[in-house]
């Protein structure tokens, strides 16, 4: 069997409201997508205000010129910019969060690129009972799954920490919520920050989970750049060749010290990982 090929990421972020979050690379796409080719990274992870942002010619060329790909969408700008979630209790502002990342579907699919659904889950609010909440989230998936089914792409899933969302915060959750609610084109992004938190042994969740992820965070435990922490990646690493994983690992971490060192370390951890001779 041959074996299939782990690609590497970063993140470009172009969302000025969340300049203090976890993306390597700021505001200059062009400069960015430069830095990235110049140190081997296969692709990139855009995090944009919405899904018109950016001219569709004009990253073709991008990426075209700088020889990368474009390995996912990030929507988390709905919820930052417009306060969007999918399991708010006004059915209009669900209205709004399916349309916003509709669009930012449409938008990633051009380029073979799936959207990713992190912060726009939502929470279980005060008032509103559990089951109530969890039947909002999967309704909004099931309409955009199905978009994403359409344009030719799936859909990501991120389950998120305690203190990000209420709603599922372990890959064996996440499992158990699309299996339960029939979501036949959701992947869950297993994100290793968020499992350093959440998870008993992060690469147990993975070999026992990996046929249901579809992207992978690289980020260690204090969400710095892989091998400022104590993240325990070599097991990881073993745990995502074992599964077979085909995916891109992509490095949505703090740009710790400088954004050009964090990109450095991302891509010297990533060909000791996964690219060793």
């Amino acid at each position: 069997m041959t074996k299939r090929t782990i690609k590497s990421a970063v993140t470009i972020a172009l969302v000025s409201e969340i300049k203090t979050g976890p993306w390597i690379y700021w505001d200059d796409l062009d400069k960015s997508m430069s830095k990235a080719a110049a140190l081997g990274f296969d692709a990139i992870e855009l995090f944009t205000p919405s899904g018109n942002a950016i001219d569709d010619q004009l990253l073709t060329q991008l990426l075209k010129t700088h020889s990368l790909e474009l390995a996912a969408v990030g929507t988390g700008a709905g919820k930052v910019i417009h306060g969007l979630t999918l399991t708010d209790p006004n059915p209009a502002i669900r209205e709004e969060a399916i349309s916003f990342i509709s669009d930012m579907i449409l938008f990633g699919a051009q380029f073979n690129a799936p959207a990713i659904i992190g912060s726009m889950q939502g929470n279980v609010v005060n008032g509103i009972e559990r089951e109530q909440s969890v039947a909002w989230l999967a309704e909004g998936l099931r309409i955009l799954e199905k978009i994403a089914f359409e344009q030719g792409v799936f859909l990501i899933y991120e389950p998120l920490n305690r203190y990000e969302t209420n709603m599922f915060n372990t890959l064996g959750a996440g499992v158990e919520f699309i299996q339960q609610k029939n979501l036949t084109n959701v992947k869950l992004l297993a994100d290793l920050f968020h499992m350093n938190i959440e998870e008993v042994d992060s690469a147990k969740s993975i070999l026992t989970h990996g046929n249901h992820i579809g992207h992978v965070h690289f980020a260690d435990s204090n969400r710095r750049p892989i091998g400022n922490g104590q993240t325990n990646m070599t097991n990881i690493a073993n745990a995502l060749k074992e599964i077979n994983y085909a995916g891109y690992v992509s490095a949505e971490a703090f740009p710790w010290p400088t954004p050009d060192d964090a990109a450095q370390q991302t891509i010297n951890s990533f060909n000791r990982f996964f690219n060793e001779k």
